[in-house]
């Protein structure tokens, strides 16, 4: 990354505007191992079962027959269940990761950042992977933090984002 990208990130983020990424990248359900398998696995499979299993009906089946993580609707559990309901081993419990995005706190505007006392976003974190200074100032730790998306749907303003 070069020394102006660095900046302009920084910058728009600090202003609050969404970074867009370069390509289009999809939110794949925690337990796969290989990317192409998708396109292979999940065409053939007709009913889709990962889809109606997912207690949290995160998991949304594209057009092109493949599934992927609608996190704005809820967040990830790690259940196990869409990897389990899989028949063409596309998902399996073994290969269990984090989900490839990343969550962040906008300082801007969350609550706690201004002095509010607010532990909306820490109480759904079953890693617990945010941290507080004092009582104040939430920050994710991104070692602990599985980007599940649970904390984003708790925030009473919208100050957590899913960065893809």
């Amino acid at each position: 990354m070069e020394r102006r990208e660095l900046f302009s990130s920084l910058t728009s983020s600090l202003r609050g505007e969404a970074r867009e990424s370069k390509q289009t990248k999809i939110l794949r359900p925690p337990y796969y191992i290989d990317e192409d398998a998708f396109l292979k696995g999940c065409t053939e499979c007709e009913d889709k079962p990962c889809a109606t299993i997912c207690e949290e009906q995160i998991v949304i089946i594209q057009e092109d027959g493949t599934p992927k993580l609608d996190l704005s609707i809820s967040g990830c559990t790690f259940c196990d269940d869409c990897a389990i309901a899989c028949e063409f081993d596309v998902l399996q419990v073994e290969a269990v990761r984090k989900i490839d995005a990343k969550i962040e706190i906008n300082v801007l505007e969350c609550m706690s950042w201004h002095q509010t006392m607010c532990f909306s976003c820490k109480d759904p974190c079953a890693e617990n992977a945010i941290d507080f200074l004092g009582m104040f100032r939430p920050t994710i730790n991104e070692e602990k933090c599985t980007n599940c998306g649970l904390c984003i749907h708790t925030c009473p303003v919208q100050a957590i984002k899913i960065i893809i």
